[in-house]
């Protein structure tokens, strides 16, 4: 089974920027060029809400309305990550993000097949 892992969440000032990343365990014997990948956020009493994807290949991507300009996703297969590029970041950025992987469209429709952990971005004064 997939397991992915996140990384690079933290306390940042308005304004400031992040990058998360997102790999596969190498313990769970899956590389990530296998799957779209997600990024998706929950802060505390609201809705899981999707941030962005990128296809298998790069060729695809989608970003929410919210963090569109700002937030830039890309991967490096040989890597085995995906990176989530968060710039001029805002208090209402403030949440767990999560990564998550699948086909591309049930990614985008918040309906990936596996999940990680997740990593916390606090973004405060």
């Amino acid at each position: 089974q997939l397991q992915l892992v996140e990384s690079g969440g933290g306390l940042v000032l308005p304004g400031g920027s992040l990058r998360l990343a997102c790999t596969a365990a190498a313990a769970s014997g899956f590389t990530l060029d296998l799957y779209a990948i997600g990024w998706f956020r929950q802060a505390p009493g609201k809705e899981r809400e999707g941030v962005s994807c990128i296809s298998r290949g790069a060729s695809d991507t989608y970003y929410a309305g919210s963090v569109k300009g700002r937030f830039t996703i890309s991967r490096d297969n040989a890597k085995n990550t995906v990176y989530l590029q968060m710039n001029n970041l805002k208090p209402e950025d403030t949440a767990k993000y999560y990564c998550a992987a699948g086909l591309y469209r049930a990614v985008v429709a918040g309906q990936p097949n596996y999940w990680g952990q997740g990593t916390q971005v606090t973004v405060s004064s």
